[in-house]
Parts: C-alpha cells; structure tokens; sequence
C-alpha cells in the first residue's frame, strides 16, 4: 500500500522547509546503490548539481522519513541535512519559494512509485 500524498507532502515539508531530520539508513538504501547511475545522468545532462529526494513510511514508528542526496558536477556528494543546506546555498534567496512550489509535485512521483529528480544549471 502506498503512502497518501498528504503524509508524502507533510514529510517533505518537515524535511526540508522546517529542517527536520532525515534518515540515514533510508538514503542508504535508496541512494547508494544508484549513485553511479545519477552521476551518469548528472554529466550526461551536463547540470552542475543534481538532487534526489525520497521518502517511505518507517514499519516501526509509522512515521514517513525522508532522504536526499545532491552531487556536485565534480562528483562530491553530501547526504540528507548537508544536501539540503548545499541545495539552500545554491539557490540563496530562492529556496523556500521553490521547494514550496515542487513539493506537491514531489510528493505525486513518490506516491506513484517514481524518484524526483532535478538537474540544476548555475549561471
């Protein structure tokens, strides 16, 4: 059974407008295999930056926990907490504004099973 989009949307929002904590062990499982991959991506579409975001109900605590990666064109990689204080630098002045507009958007691909993904260009 899949995660309603109001909790997806709720844990977003706690993860990365209120900073809320995220969870190792499901970037673990999530990112770590598929690092690569997204590397790959990342040079193929020649972004500077590209970032993930996931979430999944926690069979313990019935709470949704989240995970985020962000990689860097030069390959460097920061995980959960440190990806999204790299994703505020990036976007300075902008980041609330944007992540408030793509969370609903987020949270859909991740009740239907899909990863958000987002390739960044700086100027």
């Amino acid at each position: 059974m899949t995660t309603p989009i109001p909790e997806i949307k709720k844990a977003l929002e706690n993860a990365l407008l209120h900073d809320g904590s995220m969870e190792p062990l499901l970037y673990e499982y999530e990112f770590e295999e598929i690092l690569p991959e997204l590397v790959e991506t990342l040079t193929t579409d020649k972004d500077d930056y590209l970032y993930a975001i996931t979430t999944h109900k926690n069979d313990i605590t019935g709470i949704e926990d989240t995970a985020m990666v962000l990689i860097e064109a030069s390959g460097e990689t920061y995980i959960n907490e440190l990806a999204r204080d790299k994703l505020k630098e990036i976007w300075a002045g902008a980041y609330v504004k944007n992540i408030k507009q793509l969370i609903p958007d987020y949270a859909k691909q991740l009740h239907e099973g899909d990863l958000p993904m987002n390739g960044l260009k700086t100027v």
